[in-house]
C-alpha cells in the first residue's frame, strides 16, 4: 500500500468520525437514565416521553413544517419557471439573471438575513410568519433553480418539438412532456428547499415576530437558557431521524 493511499484512508476515517461521532454520542445519551452528561447509567425512554408531552416542541415543529411546505411550493414553482425561461429562451440580461440566482448561495447567510431585516424596517413591514417565509424563499429559490436547471439542460428538447408536431399546444407540451421529464429534478429541488427551510435558524431568528418559534429557534432557546439537557438530545435525535429519512428519499429520487 502506498503511503499516500494510507494517508487518504486515515484522513477519510477521521473526517467521517468528526462528523458522525458527535451525532452518535448525542443519540446514545438521549437514552441515558441519569441526568449525567458524560456517564451512561442505564437505558430509558423518559426523555422521549417528556419530549412528547411538551406542547412548545410540537407547536414549534408545526411552525417549521407549514413554513417549509409553503417555502418549498413557492421556491420550486419559481425555480421551474425561471430555469425554463433561462434554458429555452434567449433574452437580454439572461446571463445576469443566471448570476443573480447564485448570489444568495454565495453571500454569507447572516449578511442576507440582516439586509432583509433592514429592508423590511425601511418599508415599514411588521415582522410576521410571512416575513419568515419571504426570507426563506429568497434563499431557497436559488437551490431549486440550480437543481431544476441542471435537469432541464440534460434532456433533449426534441421531445417537446415532437409533441408540438403531433398537435400539442405549449401548455400541453409543458404539462405532459416537460414536467414528467423534470420530475426527478423537481422532487430533489423540493427536498432540498424543504430541508433548507425546515432547519434554517439565522433568517428565521432575524425575521420572526415575537412568539413565533420554529424548531431551530426553540432548540437555541433551550440551549441558551438551560444549557445541556437530555431532552434536548432527544429532540435533536428526532430531527436527525427526519433528516435521514429525507436523505434516503432524495437518494432514491436521484436513481429514478
Amino acid at each position: 500500500m502506498k503511503i499516500t493511499d494510507l494517508i487518504l484512508k486515515i484522513y477519510t476515517v477521521l473526517f467521517l468520525a468528526g462528523i458522525y461521532l458527535p451525532i452518535a454520542i448525542l443519540i446514545f445519551f438521549s437514552f441515558n437514565e441519569s441526568r449525567s452528561k458524560i456517564v451512561f447509567t442505564g437505558f430509558t425512554l423518559e426523555n422521549y416521553y417528556s419530549l412528547l408531552s411538551n406542547y412548545a416542541v410540537w407547536d414549534s415543529f408545526y411552525n417549521s413544517i407549514w413554513t417549509a411546505i409553503v417555502v418549498t411550493v413557492v421556491s420550486v414553482f419559481l425555480g421551474i419557471m425561471i430555469s425554463y425561461g433561462v434554458t429555452r429562451y434567449e433574452f437580454k440580461g439572461k446571463n445576469m439573471l443566471d448570476i443573480l440566482m447564485l448570489i444568495p448561495i454565495i453571500i454569507p447567510e447572516i449578511v442576507e438575513a440582516l439586509t432583509l431585516l433592514v429592508f423590511l424596517i425601511i418599508l415599514g413591514i411588521r415582522l410576521s410568519p410571512y416575513t419568515v417565509i419571504i426570507g426563506h424563499i429568497a434563499f431557497d429559490i436559488s437551490f431549486a433553480y440550480i437543481v431544476i436547471k441542471a435537469r432541464m439542460a440534460g434532456y433533449d428538447p426534441q421531445f417537446e418539438e415532437a409533441a408540438r408536431t403531433l398537435g400539442a399546444n405549449e401548455i400541453q407540451t409543458f404539462t405532459k412532456v416537460t414536467l414528467p421529464i423534470l420530475m426527478p429534478g423537481i422532487v430533489s429541488a423540493a427536498l432540498i428547499a424543504f430541508l433548507q427551510s425546515y432547519d434554517d435558524f439565522i433568517k428565521t431568528f432575524f425575521t420572526r415576530p415575537p412568539g413565533f418559534t420554529t424548531l431551530p429557534v426553540y432548540i437555541w432557546n433551550m440551549a441558551s437558557r438551560r444549557g445541556f439537557a437530555l431532552d434536548l438530545n432527544a429532540l435533536a435525535t428526532f430531527i436527525v431521524v427526519i433528516s435521514i429519512v429525507f436523505a434516503y428519499v432524495r437518494l432514491k429520487v436521484e436513481r429514478w
